[in-house]
């Protein structure tokens, strides 16, 4: 009978022991950088000056530049990988680098918060989608790109400062304020929450780069962008409201979000009732403003839209300055009222008086003291949802009587050339009749119905 093979007893406890040390070690080709801090270096050059350097295609640096600045992403829960990103000061940075390295689990040595020296002589610059980075190089179909930082070049060019570690204060901002100084900065939104239709789905798709969306109460989204390796990847989507700490990307004119894990996400708060989408625009404007002689129940303010789409007047609202009055005496709401393009909208203070006299409804009944119940000496003005004014009559904190922009017994009737509303009262734009108005208007009081052509622009 063959005797079987065995392993000599000095040999087994060899390759045991050699079995233990390299179990210990998650990848055999990973290289330790070091952890001796550095105190002597001294930035001689800001970001942006290197930024400054990049004139379209990835360069070389030549010259002995240093750069320091504060880590702040975070490879320990896997949503970035190979990438370290720095911004130029711990609170308030004016700029950010993404830092290309072949180096995995960086966080244990370039901890969030830890200044860093970066060395950038013999390193590659470049800018891809918007995002400016340095790091190696490689060649595609003959054009140079940003490449990884061979694991054993990583420490003769990225150094940690021998200063505490520093709190990265993110820079508090909003959607509509996100530029491109911020990118690669760590900011903070308040205010946000996944869709509602991405609400019950997982943070990414196994092993593939997922972006999912996040809005705020005013319908404005942004990208947050996950990868299928982090360890939170199979973890369900929030669906309350709240605020999102992270490094901000760029992928050309979208801005996007990576978070360095689920700690960065904060969504206590309920969530949106009711998302509603605030839009503004200049083609909305006062067409006529009528003071009826024969019947003051006949009294209306029209508005017209000018432009080629239907427009939500959610957050709009009309304004009426009585007399002289510098405070507002009264406003029409618009929220929930929708102008059609090309269409008028009519406000009437008493609508079956207005019905009897005009043969029609109007489209809103404002009430008695609106902005459409105006007795010809008044001021109007056109809210948008962000404060705008975006048109007006008359001159607020003058009493329109005997001046060019009183309608007292008569109307305000905007020329059909003026298709813009217009912040700034210009009587050129108006033809107005009253009974003792100024000397440029119509000293000619008008009768309904004959004399008025409301929802007619």
């Amino acid at each position: 009978m063959k005797k079987g093979k065995y392993c000599k007893p000095f040999s087994l406890v060899k390759y045991c022991c050699f079995l233990f040390i390299f179990s210990c070690v998650k990848d055999p080709d990973f290289k330790n950088p070091g952890t001796s801090c550095n105190d002597g270096l001294i930035a001689n050059i800001t970001f942006n000056e290197v930024k400054n350097l990049y004139q379209g295609d990835v360069i070389q640096i030549q010259e002995d530049f240093i750069i320091a600045g504060y880590v702040i992403s975070s490879d320990q829960d896997g949503n970035f990988f190979s990438t370290i990103h720095i911004q130029d000061a711990p609170t308030s940075p004016t700029s950010g680098f993404q830092i290309e390295i072949d180096l995995r689990d960086s966080y244990l040595f370039y901890e969030i918060g830890s200044k860093v020296y970066i060395k950038l002589k013999g390193l590659y610059l470049g800018k891809s989608k918007g995002v400016y980075k340095l790091g190696g190089v490689f060649t595609s179909f003959g054009k140079l790109s940003i490449g990884r930082l061979p694991a054993l070049a990583v420490n003769d060019h990225l150094l940690v400062s021998c200063e505490p570690i520093s709190k990265i204060i993110p820079t508090i901002t909003s959607i509509q304020e996100l530029n491109a100084d911020l990118v690669s900065t760590l900011v903070e939104l308040q205010s946000l929450e996944v869709i509602a239709e991405e609400q019950n789905l997982r943070y990414a798709l196994p092993e593939k780069e997922t972006i999912r969306n996040l809005t705020n109460c005013t319908g404005s989204t942004i990208e947050l962008l996950n990868s299928g390796y982090s360890d939170f990847q199979d973890e369900i989507l929030p669906s309350g409201n709240g605020s999102i700490t992270a490094v901000l990307y760029r992928e050309n004119n979208d801005y996007q979000l990576i978070i360095r894990g689920l700690n960065d996400m904060d969504m206590s708060s309920e969530g949106c009732e009711d998302i509603k989408v605030l839009t503004t625009s200049d083609e909305i404007l006062i067409s006529e403003i009528a003071d009826p002689n024969n019947n003051s129940e006949a009294r209306f303010i029209e508005l017209y839209n000018a432009g080629n789409d239907h427009l939500q007047l959610d957050g709009w609202n009309l304004i009426r300055y009585t007399n002289e009055n510098v405070t507002s005496g009264s406003e029409i709401e618009l929220s929930g009222i929708v102008i059609d393009s090309k269409s008028t909208l009519v406000f009437s203070p008493n609508a079956p008086e207005f019905e009897s006299v005009y043969g029609f409804p109007p489209d809103v009944e404002a009430g008695s003291n609106s902005p459409a119940d105006s007795n010809g000496d008044d001021n109007i003005i056109l809210i948008d949802p962000f404060g705008t004014a975006i048109d007006i009559f008359g001159l607020i904190g003058e009493d329109g009587s005997g001046t060019n922009h009183e309608f007292e017994d008569g109307k305000a009737e905007r020329n059909v050339n003026i298709v813009r509303g217009n912040p700034v009262f210009t009587f050129s734009e108006w033809t107005i009749y009253n009974d003792t108005g100024g000397s440029e208007t119509f000293n000619l009081p008008q009768n309904a119905p004959e004399d008025f052509s409301p929802g007619i622009r």
